[in-house]
């Protein structure tokens, strides 16, 4: 029987009272934005909304349980926008949307930064059992590579190489975690060259390969196109994910029916950027169809989430889909939760 893991994506909405405090404490400006180096009132503050955000995602009844990644003003790019020997300089559009910031300029070797292990030791000491629970979130290798300006390596193989040995040293250094998942909405928005995407599954598997724990690679905004969908499935991880929300399903599912699937699968089933709050039932039926769709294989995990990061998300809303998830998840009583 197929076991269903109610989850989330990370990077996770501010909760209302944070934005205007942490507004106030970090000032207004681009060079205001979290750089790794922040006091301790502002660090204080980000510890106390990390433990609301935690106490949210297990109040919801999720089994697997981030850390929120609140400090990361940058979304994906924040563990370069930290390093030391990055230049977090100007502004850029991430994807096709009206979300803009900062453009990481690695100037220096990718050496071993520490910062998202700080925030999971953090949360290690707040989440309930956290080697059974507690989800790290980072993400991959191509995305990071492709959100970022290379004015060091000089050599994109060389750089996209730097990016995948930076993400492995990192998650070295986290703490006893269950599942590792890994963001890579630009396999999808711009797709590997062919030279980068015959390094994809090695790439994964580099930052993989520093952990016990269930990995994940999490795409969304769409369907992958058949050479990376193919190339992705050499990766040695547990689950891809798929985006159930946006896009043209019927070319996800063309990807499995010709190249397969893991043994698990990541399904994203809840709309991350719409405030629309779907029921427990919609969501329990998109994954029916997508179990459907694939009737001569029986997953042995589905991981149940967002299909994007809902950091845009009103908190209230955000909370109401959490509670959706758990639901189709069979954690809670579908009747008790409410939009």
């Amino acid at each position: 029987m197929t076991e269903r893991v109610a989850t989330t994506t990370g990077l996770l909405p501010l909760p209302d009272p944070a934005k205007s405090e942490l507004s106030d404490l970090k000032g207004h400006q681009k060079h205001d934005l979290i750089s790794g180096t922040e006091g301790e009132e502002i660090a204080g503050a980000y510890a106390e909304y990390r433990r609301e955000v935690i106490d949210d995602q297990q109040s919801a009844g999720l089994d697997r349980i981030t850390e929120g990644q609140l400090r990361w003003d940058d979304m994906l790019a924040h563990p370069l926008t930290t390093h030391d020997n990055v230049d977090p300089n100007g502004i850029v559009r991430y994807y096709d949307n009206n979300n803009f910031y900062r453009d990481p300029q690695v100037r220096g070797d990718l050496d071993f930064s520490g910062d998202v292990a700080d925030e999971l030791d953090a949360a290690a000491e707040i989440v309930d059992d956290p080697a059974d629970s507690l989800q790290a979130v980072l993400p991959g290798p191509y995305s990071l590579f492709d959100l970022a300006s290379d004015e060091h390596y000089g050599d994109d193989a060389d750089f996209f190489g730097a990016i995948a040995d930076f993400l492995a040293g990192e998650v070295e250094a986290f703490p006893a975690h269950k599942t590792l998942t890994l963001h890579e909405p630009s396999l999808v928005e711009n797709p590997p060259n062919e030279d980068l995407v015959e390094r994809l599954a090695d790439a994964v598997d580099t930052v993989a390969s520093e952990t016990d724990a269930d990995v994940v690679v999490h795409t969304y905004f769409g369907a992958l196109d058949e050479t990376t969908y193919a190339h992705l499935m050499d990766a040695d991880v547990e689950a891809l994910g798929f985006d159930l929300v946006a896009g043209d399903r019927d070319e996800t599912l063309s990807n499995i029916t010709e190249f397969g699937t893991k043994d698990a699968a990541a399904l994203g089933i809840a709309d991350g950027q719409n405030t629309l709050v779907e029921s427990a039932d919609t969501l329990e039926e998109r994954v029916e169809w997508f179990e459907d769709q694939i009737p001569v294989q029986e997953f042995d995990r589905l991981y149940l989430s967002t299909n994007t990061e809902p950091f845009y998300l009103p908190v209230n809303k955000h909370r109401a889909k959490l509670a959706a998830i758990a639901a189709a998840a069979g954690n809670v009583d579908a009747e008790e939760v409410t939009a």
